[in-house]
C-alpha cells in the first residue's frame, strides 16, 4: 500500500514542473499545451518550470524587465512619515468636522427653543443697555419669529 502511495505522489508532483505554452497554428487556432509546439510556430510561455541552472528563456514575454530594486531604509522611513502625516491630517479634519457638526446641532437646538419661546405668546421682557426693562411688542415678536425661522431653515438640515 505504501508503495502505491509513493508512486501516486511522484506522478502527481511531476505535472507541477511542466512549462505551459500558448501558440497559434497556421489556421489561427489558439492552443495551450505543456508540450512543445511545432518548430515553425512562435510560442509564448505562460508558466515555466523552475530553472535550476539560472538560464532564462529569452523568447518569453514575461521576463522583459528587471526586478525592482528593494527600497532603502531611508525611503521606507520617508514613506512611513508621509503615511503618518496623511493619517494625522485626516484625523484632524475629521475632528474639526465633528466639532462643526456639534456646534451646528447646538445652534439649531437653541434656534428651535428660541422660536418656541417666541410662539408661546407669553410676554417677553428685554433688558436695555442701561439696564431698563421693556416689553416686546407684537411687531418685534413677528420680526424675531421670522428671523428664527430663517435661522432654522439655514442651519437645521
Amino acid at each position: 500500500m505504501k508503495r502505491y502511495l509513493v508512486i501516486f505522489l511522484m506522478l502527481a508532483s511531476t505535472n507541477g514542473y511542466g512549462a505551459i505554452s500558448k501558440w497559434v497554428d497556421s489556421d489561427g487556432n489558439v492552443h495551450y499545451s505543456d508540450q512543445a509546439p511545432p518548430a515553425e510556430t512562435k510560442a509564448i510561455k505562460l508558466h515555466s518550470s523552475p530553472d535550476p541552472e539560472g538560464t532564462a528563456d529569452t523568447n518569453s514575454k514575461t521576463a522583459t524587465s528587471a526586478p525592482a530594486a528593494p527600497k532603502t531604509l531611508a525611503e521606507k522611513e520617508a514613506e512611513l512619515k508621509k503615511a503618518q502625516k496623511a493619517k494625522q491630517e485626516a484625523a484632524d479634519k475629521a475632528a474639526k468636522e465633528q466639532a462643526n457638526a456639534e456646534a451646528t446641532k447646538a445652534y439649531c437646538a437653541a434656534a428651535q427653543q428660541n422660536l418656541k419661546t417666541l410662539q408661546d405668546g407669553i410676554r417677553l421682557v428685554e433688558i436695555g443697555a442701561n439696564g431698563e426693562h421693556s416689553y416686546m411688542e407684537d411687531a418685534q415678536r413677528q420680526q424675531r419669529i421670522a428671523k428664527a425661522l430663517q435661522d432654522i431653515n439655514t442651519n437645521c438640515k
